[in-house]
């Protein structure tokens, strides 16, 4: 284990006890065509957008409109549709590994629980040199459930899990990126369901390669005051996700959150990752493409 990655147990669960914090705003963006393309995106929010909000379309097809509409990449690819994203110039902004090593994938099984430990190693050590050796970036993992152990047990199990993966992050240039999820509506049980438990645990970790997902939709419903949290732990937020709250859906007036604001407070920390659009659009009109760009087109402060 390389020096830069001393962990300090008490210290962590002392951070996470004390506890942390999250919410503030541009103006919208006036227009941008129907036929949007990158010339006519400012850039100054990296975007991009998540696979399986529009698993009904074929991946080309995807990648084929978030071309058009100037994305970045495409999020939660698996390596088995790199090829694809490599053909239009987009990058898997946030990687699976395969559909070989599944447990990567489990949001229930995850580094809270020891039991999943070996595998989960054993996976992510290949996924690691897989997503460096395609040149891609960002990997993403979960913390799993609780199934009745404290977060301070789960902490300190996530800490001695993931110690044993991250220095072939580092070695790899591959950051991991922990996805908060709420534990309310979608993913009950989930362990890493608010920011004060994910910053302790980068805090401990140490590493500028382990990184949280920072889901604006589940974290407006566990903790609010978004802006805040954003302004005050950016630097532990290696990626962003979108959508509606309430329901999950597009990104307009029928939901709770000021899109633009939030874009500007994430611009503002000087951030320059991506932000995935993860909503699951109701207007399915030319596939849901429209509901798309709408959102796009919001955040582009």
């Amino acid at each position: 284990m390389n020096k830069n990655f001393k962990i300090n147990r008490r210290n962590a669960i002392k951070t996470f006890a004390l506890g942390s914090s999250a919410l503030a705003f541009p103006k919208m963006n006036d227009m941008i065509s129907s036929n949007s393309t990158n010339q006519l995106i400012k850039g100054n929010i990296n975007q991009s957008v998540c696979q399986w909000c529009y698993n009904k379309m074929p991946l080309e097809k995807l990648a084929q409109e978030a071309k058009k509409l100037g994305l970045v990449g495409i999020d939660l690819v698996g390596a088995e549709g790199w090829d694809i994203l490599k053909k239009y110039d987009l990058k898997s902004t946030m990687c699976y590994g395969d559909l070989e090593g599944k447990s990567t994938r489990s949001l229930i099984n995850g580094w809270c629980d020891k039991k999943f430990h070996n595998e989960l190693i054993l996976n992510y050590k290949r996924h690691i040199k897989l997503v460096s050796e395609a040149g891609w970036k960002n990997l993403i993992c979960f913390s799993g459930n609780r199934r009745g152990m404290t977060d301070a047990e789960g902490l300190e199990n996530c800490i001695e899990g993931l110690s044993q993966i991250i220095p072939l992050a580092e070695e790899n240039g591959v950051i991991l990126h922990m996805e908060l999820l709420n534990s309310k509506i979608d993913h009950s049980d989930y362990m890493c369901d608010n920011s004060n438990w994910g910053v302790a645990l980068c805090k401990a970790l140490g590493s500028n390669n382990f990184k949280l997902l920072y889901d604006i939709y589940h974290m407006q419903i566990m903790e609010g005051d978004l802006i805040h949290t954003i302004q005050e732990n950016h630097k532990y937020y290696g990626h962003y996700h979108t959508a509606g709250v309430p329901g999950r859906n597009e990104l307009d007036k029928t939901q709770e959150l000021y899109y633009p604001a939030i874009m500007k407070a994430i611009y503002e920390t000087g951030f320059k990752g991506v932000v995935a659009q993860e909503f699951i659009p109701l207007d399915r009109t030319n596939g849901g493409i429209n509901s798309l760009r709408a959102a796009v087109e919001l955040c582009d402060i």
